[in-house]
């Protein structure tokens, strides 16, 4: 009687020991999903960000600062086309490089422009709520490329 008494106990202990680690698996999984699906995004943001830059704001129709917000807002559209399967946030900034301050025939012509793209990826789950306690991921992991054209040069990546 002894025996069979044993061997449930050990039974017992397997079922607890599989309940404990199984939850531990799932967040594991959950991690190693999220993060494999970042590196994809990153992978294609990387490839697909300089060739849009080239393509859509090296030669904005005009010169001035709202020439540059629309071919902001060119590039920062074509990206996230581009990035379409994905579910993430695409921003687009550019910045203007500085001129000489001499006054010389180089402050005439227009400097180097860099366009900074950032994209921000919310880990799955974002919003899963069970019996009012917030199981989602709290971080937003964030990726930041920075292309610098010249306007005089089309087709040249700095």
């Amino acid at each position: 009687m002894g025996m069979r008494t044993g061997l449930r106990e050990e039974r017992a202990q397997a079922t607890v020991e599989m309940a404990v680690v199984t939850p531990v698996l799932l967040v594991l999984a959950l991690i190693a999903y999220n993060v494999m699906i970042f590196a994809g995004a990153v992978a294609r943001f990387d490839r697909v960000v300089p060739d849009i830059v080239l393509a859509h704001a090296v030669a904005p129709g005009g010169e001035g600062d709202e020439s540059s917000i629309d071919a902001s807002a060119t590039v920062q559209a074509q990206i996230q086309d581009a990035m379409e399967g994905y579910d993430l946030q695409v921003e687009v900034s550019s910045e203007q490089g500085t001129t000489s301050s001499d006054g010389g025939l180089l402050s005439l012509s227009g400097t180097f422009r860099t366009y900074t793209c950032t994209m921000h990826y919310e880990p799955w789950p974002s919003s899963l709520s069970i019996a009012g306690v917030s199981l989602g991921a709290p971080a937003v992991l964030t990726h930041e490329r920075a292309v610098t054209v010249d306007p005089w040069r089309p087709g040249v990546v700095m």
